[in-house]
């Protein structure tokens, strides 16, 4: 007899991931071999490739790739190594852990909108707070460009990114380092190993599982992330944060060009992809290694 339980579990995400993700991806393809009016969305003419070579030659779209790229590896790099800070010290044993565990994660819990709007503030560069502290430490001897000036504004973008999400990358971690059995860092300390062997030979690997899927996630997050970007700088100044999730929005709903719109998302769709590729290929030849 077929047990159909397995089925009626499955087949609620399934319809899910058909109705809500996989139609609008396969709706998104469709619609980028089109030439698209947004007013007369169903009276598209087929073009073909045009839209693909023309993003192919197009400088803006190359310059938002390296933007999304850089932006990414070092979101990803420096919210790995805080968030790897911050779960060592936790995993300390002193007076007001508890507390300082609930106070680490007060930015991830923040509403993402009004966590923006804040750093906006902050940001503002005639009457921000950071803008004087800067003067008052003698950094600067006017007002900061925060938000206008292009390097800075990079600067600006990551560190408020960081801030919002390593407590779930921290918590995540102080989890996985719970996990790690003592007996292998009495081992380490028997052996005369230092605290940086410890942390590379007991430390990595035990937690190594966990931090391949975390870097994963934070690479695909930050490669589609568009909330906190549109709202501090819109992809300004002069598309310096102009990332490929930014420049599908402002091509498909500011220019009106949805065929080319959704090229260009199909374009950080293979992105995606190819970062879950690489994960796969990592971890397949991780277990080739143990087995041999």
């Amino acid at each position: 007899m077929v047990q159909i339980l397995p089925y009626l579990l499955v087949g609620p995400p399934l319809l899910y991931i058909s109705a809500l993700l996989l139609l609008p991806i396969l709706q998104g393809i469709a619609t980028s071999f089109y030439a698209v009016e947004i007013l007369r969305p169903d009276a598209g003419r087929f073009v073909g490739l045009a839209n693909y070579q023309r993003m192919l030659s197009d400088r803006a779209f190359w310059h938002s790739v390296w933007v999304t790229v850089y932006y990414t590896a070092l979101v990803v790099t420096i919210t790995i190594v805080v968030a790897m800070g911050v779960a060592q010290v936790m995993n300390l044993r002193f007076r007001g852990r508890m507390l300082a565990r609930g106070i680490i994660t007060l930015p991830w819990a923040f509403p993402e909108v009004a966590a923006v709007l804040l750093w906006a503030w902050m940001y503002n560069q005639q009457y921000g707070p950071l803008g004087y502290f800067a003067r008052l430490l003698g950094l600067s001897s006017g007002e900061v460009p925060w938000l206008t000036n292009a390097k800075l504004a990079m600067v600006s973008l990551i560190v408020m990114t960081v801030w919002k999400i390593f407590p779930f990358h921290a918590l995540v971690l102080l989890t996985a380092l719970q996990a790690v059995p003592p007996e292998r860092y009495e081992a380490a300390r028997i052996d005369g190993a230092n605290r940086w062997q410890t942390f590379r030979y007991v430390t990595i690997p035990g937690i190594a599982p966990t931090l391949m899927i975390l870097i994963l996630l934070l690479t695909i997050w930050s490669l589609r992330r568009f909330t906190t970007i549109w709202l501090l700088t819109g992809g300004g100044p002069a598309s310096a944060t102009e990332t490929l999730v930014i420049k599908v929005y402002s091509t498909a709903f500011n220019f009106y060009e949805l065929g080319y719109g959704a090229a260009l998302g199909v374009a950080g769709l293979v992105l995606s992809i190819a970062v879950t590729a690489v994960y796969f290929v990592v971890q397949a030849r991780q277990k080739l290694g143990e087995v041999d």
